[in-house]
């Protein structure tokens, strides 16, 4: 016997209905009404994913990366391991945090000040997408190798689990904005990049160390997700 029939409808009752009828006037899935999880949002310092084979190059045969500290998405680490970068003005990047787990292509994400100050002209792209990217030489206490490819400028972007996306009726490689209130400075960026996984993924917007500071991220006050008109930029 349903909740209906014997009067014992609750909230949770009520707004099953109401997206129910919803569903079957206007089609399609209907948002949750109430957010399923808390907005985070974290600055991604310059950083570098590794193969399993370039750690064993860089910091010796056998080796694995050593977790020293888990990040905010379950099952991700920042390594105990850290290279140096070297750009073709010879000029280096030292101490850059290894991340984990290993990836099946090795990668480096930068703020664009590092790669002014490396002579690296980067594009801003998804993470992952590497190919046709500048690449850079990677010092580690073991040896040495050069990337063919592979250096980046991260594009800003939000992971969302299943039940996000249908809060903010949003899909993979949607765009969204952002809205930060900062000590007096009031920002929105555009075009974060919507990235979609499954249910142990948690909300969370990346940005990179120069977006951080421009908008003061430390010091904001509140921080808003918004949907936007479908992203322009290429990814």
């Amino acid at each position: 016997m349903s909740a209906l029939a014997t009067g014992s409808l609750n909230r949770a009752d009520v707004e099953r209905v109401v997206r129910e009828v919803l569903r079957r006037q206007h089609g399609g899935p209907v948002a949750p009404a109430r957010q399923p999880n808390p907005l985070v949002v974290n600055i991604s310092a310059r950083h570098c994913h590794l193969t399993q084979g370039h750690v064993e190059i860089l910091f010796g045969k056998g080796r694995t990366l050593t977790p020293t500290k888990w990040l905010y998405q379950e099952g991700y680490f920042a390594a105990e391991e850290t290279v140096a970068i070297v750009g073709p003005r010879r000029r280096m990047l030292p101490e850059v945090r290894v991340l984990g787990p290993c990836r099946g292509d090795s990668q480096v994400e930068l703020a664009f000040t590092d790669s002014i100050s490396l002579g690296l002209d980067i594009p801003v792209r998804i993470s992952g997408d590497i190919q046709g990217t500048p690449g850079c030489l990677l010092v580690g206490p073991a040896g040495s190798l050069e990337l063919k490819q592979g250096v980046i400028r991260a594009m800003r972007l939000v992971h969302m689990s299943p039940a996000d996306l249908a809060y903010w009726g949003v899909k993979s490689g949607d765009a969204m904005q952002l809205r930060i209130e900062s000590a007096g400075c009031t920002t929105v960026l555009e075009n974060v990049l919507v990235r979609g996984g499954d249910d142990k993924i948690k909300l969370e917007v990346h940005l990179d160390t120069d977006e951080g500071n421009a908008i003061n991220l430390p010091a904001a006050t509140k921080v808003e997700l918004k949907k936007a008109e479908k992203c322009g930029c290429k990814h």
